[in-house]
């Protein structure tokens, strides 16, 4: 009879499983656990802004990622620490929900977590500090929404390129200072191409980025349709009016399911069988192009007999290796994928205004235009000097892209730099002093924690944050409630129509949301319970194993 095993251990180290680790406290967990966050919002907040300093990452696959785009560097980041975790987890959220201000979340909830250090340390409990961040979360998102949104910003029209540019440029400004101007207008033109009738239905993989190394930024463009980074397969590189016919299983002769012998028994009977097989490959072929279909696009591998067959019927032939690049096409040209090479009916083939192979800057790349608009797919082709730039500036497309997906719901705007955590802080700070209690306090660290917009901004810009907030504080008391800092000049200026910086609403909402609710559950943990971590060969040292 097997009887228990009784560990010499007290308390509840005896109680775990051998192996198990058990931090509690306030010193041990809750302020360890503000630690860690605060060092990621150190990491983020540094590229806050148009002015943010770019990040040098290196991944496990020994990637470089050289971006200022907080949304990159946490992902790449591998953050281990669980309560740093929590916050690395919104900021994702905010990526995938918004496709923008993950960096106002990390920054603003590091911010939170250590005005709620110093409260504990001058002896407030953290339920009380949760209680006041609760309460002015609410009062913050109130205000937001009903005093400090534009007024007449919540109409537009969405296919307007001149305001959609309007509302975009704060976001990708804040990742390419300096190139808002050449980029906004070519996302704006891409996104409304593939608008559809309901612009909530807006669906962000249809603006496709394709980057092609030489030239510069300016000579980037949008082409209505799909480019693909390679040639057409044989001599036949132009096609106009095209009719396409897709086969997602390749264009060769086709293999039976099972095995099977064929015995021959004299030379003539293998003469025979030769071209029994290229009669076939030729029917096929035929039958396609007496189908009406100028272009043939393979999934698959592309046999040299079927090729040989396809440039005497004067067949284009197109080779998409990845499926999801062969969806796309379809998308565009409006085809149906064919699994088994047959002949296709009228319904199956796609249209294109043309397919043609050009070069740019050294690459031959083939071209599926449709200029008759209607079109279900745009691609913004990028040019740049290096892949790194390249790579990052992908990413202000994206943060544009996204941002259409926003204004095409809630075209809503707010008065940026600065201007709106500042007016925020002012109207909190005015609502904490009329509350009773300790929370009080805690409202008091939230408006506190709002300033950190303006003072990164100032910073990252060279300029002294403390007078920066200051001169904001005295032009909000003032009555100027849309005033916000010029990262140029140093100057406190207003935000009118024309010059000055617009932010969406929904990000700025979400992030403030997102941020405060990341914040109180990191200041709820009291304990961290660690098991045992499965066993299994550890990685040798210095061998740069991945971990996945």
């Amino acid at each position: 009879m097997s009887g228990f095993h009784l560990s010499n251990n007290h308390g509840m180290q005896g109680m775990l499983k051998e192996g198990h680790k058990l931090i509690s406290g306030l010193e041990e967990a809750v302020l360890k656990n503000i630690e860690a966050c605060q060092q990621v919002s150190k990491i983020a907040s540094s590229s806050l802004g148009p002015n943010g300093m770019n990040k040098m990452v290196i991944n496990h696959l020994d990637k470089l990622f050289v971006t200022n785009d907080a949304g990159t560097i946490l992902q790449e980041l591998e953050v281990q620490h669980p309560a740093a975790k929590v916050l690395v987890l919104a900021a994702k959220a905010q990526q995938e929900e918004i496709g923008d201000a993950a960096n106002l979340v990390v920054t603003f909830a590091g911010e939170l977590l250590g005005g709620a250090e110093q409260l504990i340390r001058t002896g407030l409990h953290p339920s009380e500090i949760v209680s006041g961040y609760a309460k002015a979360s609410v009062k913050c998102l109130e205000i937001l929404d009903k005093e400090l949104v534009v007024l007449g910003s919540d109409a537009m029209d969405v296919r307007d390129q001149e305001q959609a540019v309007h509302r975009m440029k704060s976001a990708v400004a804040s990742k390419q200072y300096g190139q808002e101007d050449v980029l906004c207008p070519l996302i704006a033109d891409a996104c409304i191409q593939v608008c559809p009738k309901n612009p909530m239905n807006f669906n962000v993989d249809n603006v496709r980025v394709v980057k092609i190394l030489g030239g510069g930024i300016n000579d980037s463009q949008v082409v209505r349709g799909m480019v693909l980074k390679s040639e057409s397969v044989g001599t036949i590189k132009v096609a106009k009016n095209a009719k396409v016919a897709v086969f997602g299983g390749g264009v060769d002769t086709s293999a039976t399911e099972t095995k099977g012998t064929v015995l021959i028994n004299s030379g003539s009977e293998l003469e025979q069988y030769a071209k029994t097989e290229e009669a076939k490959v030729e029917e096929l072929i035929k039958s396609i192009a007496a189908s009406g279909a100028t272009v043939i696009v393979s999934g698959g591998a592309v046999g040299e007999m079927a090729l040989h067959f396809c440039e005497r019927y004067k067949l284009m032939v197109i080779k998409i290796a990845s499926k999801f690049e062969l969806r796309r096409f379809c998308r565009t040209t409006g085809a149906v994928s064919l699994v088994k090479l047959q002949q296709p009916t009228a319904d199956e083939l796609g249209y294109a205004d043309s397919i043609v192979v050009e070069e740019l800057g050294g690459t031959r790349v083939t071209i599926v235009k449709n200029e008759t608009g209607g079109n279900l797919v745009a691609t913004i082709v990028l040019r740049g000097s290096t892949d790194s730039l390249l790579d990052d500036v992908e990413r202000a497309v994206d943060d544009g892209v996204n941002s259409y997906k926003v204004i095409c719901r809630d075209c809503r705007l707010v008065p940026g730099a600065g201007s709106t955590e500042i007016e925020l802080a002012k109207r909190l700070k005015e609502y904490g002093a009329k509350e009773a209690g300790l929370v009080q306090y805690a409202i008091d660290k939230f408006a506190d924690s709002l300033e950190v917009v303006p003072r990164i901004l100032a910073e990252n810009a060279g300029l002294n944050s403390t007078d920066t907030i200051s001169s904001l504080y005295a032009a909000h008391a003032a009555g100027r409630t849309s005033a916000g800092v010029d990262i140029e000049t140093g100057a406190i200026i207003d935000m009118d129509h024309d010059t000055g910086v617009w932010d969406l609403f929904t990000p700025k909402y979400w992030a403030l949301k997102l941020a405060t609710d990341a914040s109180c559950t990191v200041l709820r943990v009291d304990q961290i319970i660690m098991s045992k971590q499965a066993g299994g060969p550890k990685p040798r040292a210095g061998d740069g194993g991945d971990e996945d």
